[in-house]
């Protein structure tokens, strides 16, 4: 990925440039290393966010679908370049068919192979990049194609799982709001217009309701605004790093989802370090990328802690027990996997463990939750409409 600085030497002389690295962090790293002090650094990719179509993105099913066939390929003896252009000239898909062609430029003009995937960030994380380059290093790269698309297919299954297993019950939330915002603006007002005109006495039960109806009649264009607004607010406040950190945590102690999300980011965790620590890439970098890829700022700053515990000769058992988010189970697993040398075995024990947890959580959590709104949305609706229709069917008794 290609970044725009400004930068100040000891002399106190600007200088503005650009530099390709993996990252943010990196770029600023490789900065600091030429004795430059960063006063601002933006990635040119940031710039046409707003150009860039937000329905063009390339799944993960095609990444994971291009992984496997480029290790068919190297394992058939065909050069990456070859590979490559058969892959842009086969896929269905014209996005990765074009980034596949700035790839195969790339590998012609020299890049080599993991380089070229780094100026893509969007379709390659950090996490793939430098299993690429590892794989480079050790010439094993249709090992590491085949480990990225076994590895890139677990996340995706589980990713998918939970996702979809969430998509019921919010259907059924989103049908309650709306059911309950139609009765109390338009089926309320009509039935209690009766109930007025006939001059008796209204339950008190139907006063309430009346009044509620009431309510949103008459603000609830205010209502929305302060919920558009409340929402623009939660939106900016995500795209800031206290933001992000603020609303991980708040993820991650919500009621019934907490305990899942926990052991999604756990089962992630222990599946990015299993992945890397097999293809040979040092211990120190697989908890920094990790750390990058983990998709929870709490979990990345642990991981952040952890890296420097480690660098500073801390094992990786020592540097994860003092962190609240971290189970006393997964510390011993590891700890019992650093003294008999099978780090890697105990790891990917771990993440299995952690995605059956995931598994069986969501399966009971959307057997309890669904029951539960189904019958609380045909309560609301019909304590509503017995509020209303009682002092009617008493109006029409009364008649007769």
């Amino acid at each position: 990925m290609l970044f725009k600085y400004k930068t100040v030497d000891t002399t106190g002389a600007s200088k503005e440039g650009n530099i390709e690295a993996v990252n943010k962090d990196l770029a600023i790293s490789a900065l600091q290393r030429r004795g430059l002090i960063v006063v601002s650094i933006k990635g040119e990719d940031e710039k046409k966010l707003l150009d860039r179509n937000i329905f063009e993105h390339i799944p993960l099913k095609d990444i994971v679908i291009m992984s496997r066939q480029i290790a068919t390929l190297f394992e058939a003896q065909v050069s990456a370049l070859k590979a490559f252009s058969l892959l842009a000239g086969n896929t269905e898909n014209p996005l990765l068919a074009k980034l596949l062609n700035q790839v195969v430029d790339d590998v012609q003009a020299g890049f080599p192979i993991s380089g070229a995937l780094a100026k893509h960030p969007d379709a390659f994380s950090t996490f793939y990049v430098n299993m690429v380059k590892a794989g480079e290093e050790s010439g094993k790269l249709t090992q590491t194609f085949n480990y990225l698309a076994d590895y890139l297919d677990r996340q995706y299954a589980l990713t998918s799982k939970t996702r979809n297993a969430l998509i019921y019950p919010a259907f059924v939330v989103f049908t309650f709001i709306v059911v309950m915002s139609l009765m109390f603006t338009i089926v309320i007002p009509k039935l209690t217009q009766i109930i007025q005109e006939s001059g008796q006495e209204i339950p008190v039960y139907t006063k309430v309701v009346i009044a509620v109806s009431n309510f949103f009649v008459n603000y609830g264009i205010f209502v929305l605004i302060f919920l558009v607004i409340a929402g623009l607010y939660v939106f900016r406040l995500s795209r800031t790093e206290d933001g992000k950190t603020y609303l991980d945590n708040l993820k991650l102690s919500a009621p019934l989802f907490g305990k899942v999300f926990q052991k999604l980011y756990l089962a992630r965790l222990s599946d990015n370090l299993e992945t890397m620590l097999s293809s040979g890439i040092p211990i120190v970098r697989s908890i920094e990328i990790t750390g990058a890829v983990v998709g929870n700022k709490v979990y990345e700053k642990i991981l952040k802690d952890s890296e420097e515990a480690v660098k500073a000769g801390s094992s990786l058992s020592q540097s994860l027990e003092r962190h609240e988010h971290i189970p006393p189970l997964l510390v011993s697993m590891i700890r019992v996997g650093e003294e008999t040398g099978s780090l890697t075995q105990i790891l990917k024990t771990l993440s299995s463990f952690y995605k059956r947890e995931v598994d069986d959580a969501v399966d009971t959590l959307v057997g309890f939750i669904e029951p539960i709104m189904i019958v609380a949305l045909g309560l609301g609706v019909g304590i509503l409409l017995a509020s209303v229709l009682i002092p009617i069917y008493n109006i029409a008794g009364g008649i007769a």
